[in-house]
């Protein structure tokens, strides 16, 4: 069996306490919701750490950005279809 694609992701970078807790609860929402998640460390992509390298961590559904500084979890939990 394929694990399944990564729908959500999460910018984020080292040494960001926000980002280890977003990461625990993106990956317990992605879990219930039977979706993929990657990580991805904004401080390696120069577009990347431009646009978002301010407010991580930043979450990505569907590579859109869905929040930032926190996982907003209502309303991803509703848009993930699983409130």
């Amino acid at each position: 069996m394929t694990e399944p694609a990564a729908r959500l992701e999460l910018l984020t970078r080292a040494g960001c306490h926000l980002c280890v807790t977003a990461a625990e609860t993106l990956g317990r929402i992605a879990a219930e919701a039977g979706v993929g998640t990657r990580a991805v460390d904004v401080d390696a992509d120069p577009e990347l750490q431009a646009e978002y390298g301010d407010r991580v961590p930043v979450v990505l559904l569907d590579g859109r950005e869905h929040s930032y500084f926190t996982v907003d979890v209502p309303r991803l939990r509703r848009d993930l279809g699983i409130s």
